[in-house]
C-alpha cells in the first residue's frame, strides 16, 4: 500500500491520473475490496484490480475519464453467465470506481496518506460516490464509521513489519520477496560484513548490533512478524529469549529437526518456552519441496502470508 502511494505520488507530479479502487463484490472475484490500481495520462498503469477483460475494460473507461473527468462506477461481471457479456468465468461480480486525480490538492492528500502509513497513525481515507464530492482523510480518534456519507471507508494501516534475523544468503532473496508481498523489511546481525544496506536494499532498517540491543526498536512496531535464518543455534536462543515477551505475529525458525529439538529443549530448561506468547513456526516455512536459498524464501514468504491472511497452505486445486 505505501509503494503504491508513493508510485502514485510521482505520476501525479508528472499528470493527471484515473484511480481505480474496487469498492464491492460478489461470488468469486480475482481481487479485494479496496484494491486499486491507476491509469497515468500516458497510457500507463501501476497496480491491479484482477487482471483480464475486467480489467481492461476498467483501462478503456480511464481513457475517457482522462478525458471527461467525470466519476464512473464500472461493473465487471465474472459470472459467466450466457445471456449477459460478461469478462471472465470466475463466478462473481466486482463494482470499480473510476476517479480522476490531478493537481496540487490530490497530490497533497496523497503525500498526507503517505506520511500517515509511515508514521502509523490512526487514519482513513473516505471516498465519496457523490459526483461533486472529492476524497478526503479522517485522521485521530473520529469514529469513521458513525459518518454519514455514501462512498467506501478505508482504514489505512502500516504495512506489516517482517524483521529479519540472521543476514546470511537466505536472508538476502527473502527480503526481496516479502518486500514485494508487502512486508517492511527490517535485518538484524552483528555481523557488520553482511548486515549492510547495500545487501539489503529494500530494508528500511539494517541493524549491525547484537539482538540483545533492539529490544526498545521491538516494542514500538505494532503488526510485527519474525524470520530466525541465523548461523546457529545459539543465535536462536538469544534471539528467542527477547521475543517471548513481545507481542508478535508469527515467528518461524530455520534449522533441521535436530537443530530446533536442540533449541526447544534449552529454552524448556531455562523456563522460557512456556513464556512464549506465540508458537513457533519450526523449521520454518511450508513444505514446498525447496532446496536453494531462493526457494527456501519463497517457503517462508508463503507462511507468512498463510499467517498474516489466514490461509490453510492446502493447494488450490483440493478446493475442486
Amino acid at each position: 500500500m505505501l509503494d503504491f502511494y508513493q508510485q502514485l505520488a510521482a505520476a501525479l507530479k508528472q499528470n493527471a491520473v484515473v484511480l481505480a479502487t474496487v469498492t464491492s463484490t460478489t461470488g468469486s472475484v480475482p481481487r479485494e475490496i479496496g484494491a486499486k490500481m491507476f491509469i497515468t495520462a500516458d497510457s500507463k498503469t501501476y497496480g491491479t484490480i484482477g487482471g483480464g477483460a475486467g480489467e481492461a475494460k476498467v483501462y478503456q473507461q480511464a481513457l475517457q475519464i482522462l478525458q471527461t473527468g467525470e466519476k464512473q462506477c464500472v461493473e465487471i461481471d465474472l459470472s459467466g453467465a450466457p445471456q449477459r457479456q460478461t469478462q471472465g468465468i470466475c463466478g462473481g461480480t466486482m463494482f470499480v470506481w473510476l476517479e480522476l486525480w490531478s493537481g496540487s490538492e490530490s497530490l497533497s492528500l496523497v503525500n498526507q496518506i503517505i506520511d500517515i502509513l509511515i508514521l502509523g497513525n490512526p487514519a482513513a481515507i473516505v471516498t465519496p460516490f457523490e459526483k461533486h464530492k472529492k476524497p478526503y482523510l479522517v485522521v485521530g480518534t473520529q469514529l469513521i464509521t458513525s459518518l454519514e456519507i455514501t462512498g467506501l471507508i478505508e482504514p489505512l494501516l502500516p504495512p506489516p513489519t517482517l524483521l529479519i534475523i540472521g543476514a546470511g544468503h537466505i536472508a538476502v532473496p527473502l527480503a526481496q520477496i516479502a518486500k514485494i508481498a508487502g512486508f517492511k523489511i527490517i535485518v538484524q546481525d552483528d555481523r557488520p560484513e553482511f548486515a549492510t544496506p547495500e545487501r539489503f536494499p529494500q530494508a528500511s532498517l539494517v541493524l549491525t548490533k547484537p539482538i540483545t540491543s533492539i529490544q526498545e526498536i521491538l516494542e514500538t512496531i505494532p503488526d510485527l512478524y519474525v524470520a530466525l535464518v541465523t548461523r546457529n543455534y545459539l543465535q536462536d536462543l538469544v534471539a528467542l529469549r527477547l521475543l517471548c515477551n513481545l507481542q508478535v505475529q508469527y515467528i518461524g525458525m530455520i534449522g533441521s529437526v535436530k537443530r530446533v529439538s536442540t533449541v526447544y529443549k534449552n529454552l524448556h530448561n531455562e523456563g522460557y518456552l512456556s513464556q512464549l506468547i506465540h508458537p513457533i513456526y519450526a523449521p520454518i516455512g511450508l513444505d514446498i519441496g525447496a532446496l536453494t536459498p531462493e526457494e527456501i524464501a519463497v517457503s517462508i514468504c508463503a507462511e507468512l502470508i498463510k499467517v498474516r491472511r489466514g490461509g490453510t497452505g492446502a493447494s488450490l486445486s483440493e478446493n475442486i
